[in-house]
């Protein structure tokens, strides 16, 4: 239970950080969505790669890589959403 809540929470805060750097203007639900999306694709990736999930202190690694992803993912979304208007 604790692991969803966290991962949401951890996804909030990468979609917030990821919208700041794209500067896209999206909802806050969008925003929380596409930002753990980035994390759980995030996490995907560093697993295919045999990162280790459990690691000591703050993990620099997975905040940069998940952020990129989410990145991404707002990137894709607002590109599509512009594209339909």
């Amino acid at each position: 239970m604790f692991n969803i809540i966290g991962t949401i929470i951890f996804g909030a805060v990468i979609g917030f950080l990821a919208k700041f750097f794209k500067g896209a203007n999206l909802s806050v639900v969008a925003t929380v969505v596409l930002g753990v999306a980035g994390v759980l694709l995030g996490n995907l990736i560093l697993s295919l790669f045999g990162y280790p999930t459990d690691t000591s202190g703050i993990d620099w690694i997975r905040w940069v890589v998940c952020t990129l992803v989410a990145m991404g993912a707002i990137g894709f979304y607002a590109g599509g959403r512009m594209r339909n208007k």
